[in-house]
Formats: structure tokens, C-alpha cells, sequence
């Protein structure tokens, strides 16, 4: 099991990619505004959801299941 998938399904990760997204969304929002911003808050949504839904979309190019469940299991 590559060891960045691993860490990326742990609460950890998890936690990571929810912080990470919020601070997209809420830079993007509050910080930049327009055109640009709105572009980056909905970039934000990816890591956002990826963390609330338990999926890693980097894992398919370890060769790992997308499902963080699935990963901690392995």
C-alpha cells in the first residue's frame, strides 16, 4: 500500500482534505471574489467532498480501491 494513500484514507487525511477545501472555498469566496474566486471556491469542493465521503481520488493511480473504507481495510 503506497504510504500517501494510506495517510490520505486515515481521520487524519480525512481531516486534511475537509480543512483544506473549506480554506479553498472560503478563499476563494471571501478572499478573492469574481470571476477567479468562483472558479477556486468550486475547486475547493473536490477535497471537501472527498474528505466528507471517504473517497480518494488519487488512489486509483496506486492502483487502490477509491474507498477509504476499503483502503484501511487492505
Amino acid at each position: 500500500m503506497n504510504p500517501f494513500v494510506k495517510f490520505m484514507a486515515s481521520t487524519t487525511g480525512r481531516i486534511v482534505r475537509i480543512v483544506a477545501g473549506l480554506a479553498l472555498i472560503g478563499w476563494g469566496l471571501l478572499g478573492l471574489g469574481g470571476t477567479a474566486g468562483l472558479i477556486v471556491a468550486i475547486v475547493g469542493i473536490v477535497p471537501l467532498a472527498a474528505g466528507v465521503l471517504d473517497f480518494c481520488l488519487f488512489a486509483p493511480l496506486f492502483k487502490n480501491p477509491m474507498s477509504g473504507k476499503q483502503i484501511r481495510a487492505g
